[in-house]
């Protein structure tokens, strides 16, 4: 999916949008000379609010404008814009990861002109990653993503209405797909009636939108199909839509949509706590079919979010496991036969006679790892560029999840920052990978290419697995990885050799299994990920 199209300057408004005020282009410069206007993302049109994407020519930065077109005449129009823009400025002392933060408010006489045909501008800091419609524009959200992306937004609104606040994103353009694949409210400005109530529908119109790709409030965009009603004009359930989609997620949109009727959904907290429910569930479930799997065991359907292909059938599954056995089998003896070898050069005249060396990062993730209660030997340098030089410090860190929203995002820096003390940890996990998904990681962004030759990293208990990818992208899919490297990382340092260096800008630490923990949990915290190039 595209989404740079709309991030262009003078590229074609998205989802048909109007440049409605009649100036209002790319280029055009707003609050007193001071932003210049790049793209259009939305138009919101019950406040006449027009979303715009803008250059700070002061501070030479990004920021996310929410303009108010109107008439300055107009007394009520001029009011109800009043109302946003104190409620913005409100917001503007309220932190968290799913909103953006207000920068600035500017009003009439205060930063705006009465000729340039607007009430107010909601400055904001710009939210890096793609518009909510693109992502719903192909096929709907896998049901557990979706879960996902919901509860952490909701996370967001049961803060903000501990603190009074409205945060009205009760429009999908006004919200944005963050690269960690989270949803954030990237253009504040709540309209001028807007209740918590109206913040709680949000949140079930969001979730409906990812199941099913229709919108179930009214004053949505023209891009995005409204959501059908059956008679009564009650709202048909996603379920009926999509087939695959849970009951359970399913019942959540319509009863925290809907307003009549017993069993509603009121409130941030309940939907919390309904969706982590539904969590709980999804994971027992598939901790269930992967145990009781048939010989007539169907593939999933797409809609399923812990796994990345679908299932191939049973014989194809024996075939590959019969293979594996012999490749473990294979391991075995020569582990065996190298231990004899040691053996035998203890008993040898030779002083200079020692065993093979072994490398504690396995070239491959079919390799065997060191026996219970061995020691692992220190790592041999590259078989190609004559050793490693000085560590190479990454220009960016992010949470690497191909599936949807990734652990701790906020945490991910805390992997390079020189520190071993300060940990990113995933989230803990009731069952290991990759019974939950195929695994997640972290992936570290170079300003410049480098020809990676060590990976040394610091975790305070073992047990997890790691393999070392690079990629052409941040962004890039699992398929579209290249395996450099697999290994376990233990308690303390570990040093993972490549078996030749590889030039890239973007590698990935993909974890396939997690140390456990107490309480039969499983969780993974690195202290310190350093890269090594080629001497």
């Amino acid at each position: 999916m595209d989404t740079r199209r709309s991030e262009q300057a003078g590229a074609p408004n998205p989802a048909g949008v109007r440049a409605q005020g009649g100036s209002l282009a790319p280029g055009r410069v707003v609050g007193d000379g001071r932003y210049r206007l790049l793209a259009q993302f939305g138009i919101d049109e019950r406040a006449g609010a027009h979303l715009w994407r803008a250059r700070d020519g002061q501070l030479r930065r990004d920021v996310a404008l929410t303009l108010l077109v109107g008439d300055p005449a107009d007394a009520e129009a001029a009011r109800l814009a009043r109302r946003t823009l104190d409620r913005a400025a409100h917001g503007a002392k309220f932190g968290h990861g799913g909103v953006a933060r207000v920068l600035d408010v500017l009003s009439l006489g205060s930063g705006i002109t009465s000729t340039e045909g607007l009430l107010g501008v909601v400055v904001a800091e710009w939210t890096k990653g793609s518009d909510l419609v693109d992502l719903v524009a192909e096929r709907p959200v896998a049901p557990a993503a979706a879960a996902r992306m919901v509860q952490q937004l909701a996370e967001a609104v049961e803060r903000a209405h501990q603190n009074g606040l409205v945060l009205g994103l009760d429009h999908p353009q006004r919200l944005r797909l963050t690269p960690d694949g989270a949803l954030k409210l990237a253009f504040p400005g709540p309209l001028p009636d807007a209740t918590l109530r109206d913040d709680v529908k949000a949140l079930g119109a969001v979730l409906y939108l990812l199941l099913t790709g229709r919108w179930a409030l009214p004053g949505g965009p023209a891009a995005i199909p409204a959501a059908p009603q059956g008679p009564g004009g009650r709202l048909v359930p996603p379920r009926s839509l999509v087939p695959s989609v849970p009951v359970e997620l399913s019942a959540l949109a319509v009863r925290t949509i809907e307003d009549g009727g017993h069993g509603g959904i009121r409130t941030s907290a309940a939907i919390l706590s309904v969706l982590g429910q539904v969590a709980e569930a999804e994971e027992r479930t598939q901790l269930m079919k992967a145990i009781g799997a048939t010989e007539e065991g169907q593939p999933e359907s797409d809609g399923t979010i812990w796994t990345t292909k679908k299932p191939v059938k049973d014989a194809a599954r024996r075939k590959k496991l019969a293979l594996g056995v012999t490749v473990l089998v294979v391991a075995v003896v020569g582990i065996l036969a190298w231990l004899g070898m040691l053996a035998i050069s203890l008993f040898q005249s030779d002083p200079d006679a020692t065993g093979p060396k072994v490398n504690v990062a396995a070239p491959s993730a079919s390799s065997t790892p060191p026996p219970d209660g061995g020691q692992q030997q220190p790592a041999p340098p590259p078989a190609q560029g004559g050793g490693v030089g000085q560590a190479v410090e990454p220009a960016a860190v992010n949470v690497y999840n191909p599936e949807g929203a990734g652990d701790n995002p906020g945490r991910a820096k805390n992997a390079a920052d020189g520190d071993p003390g300060t940990f990113w940890r995933t989230e803990q996990y009731k069952q290991q990978f990759p019974t939950v998904k195929p695994g997640v990681g972290l992936v570290f962004s170079f300003k410049d290419p480098i020809k990676l030759a060590q990976v040394k990293i610091t975790s305070d208990k073992p047990g997890t697995k790691v393999k070392i990818l690079s990629a052409d992208s941040k962004d890039a899919g699992l398929d579209e990885t290249k395996e450099l490297a697999a290994a376990d990382v233990g308690e303390g340092e570990s040093t993972i050799s490549l078996p030749a260096p590889a030039d890239g800008k973007f590698f990935i630490v993909w974890i396939t299994q997690l140390a456990d923990i107490d309480n039969g949990k499983h969780m993974t915290q690195l202290g310190e990920v350093s890269f090594l190039p080629a001497a």
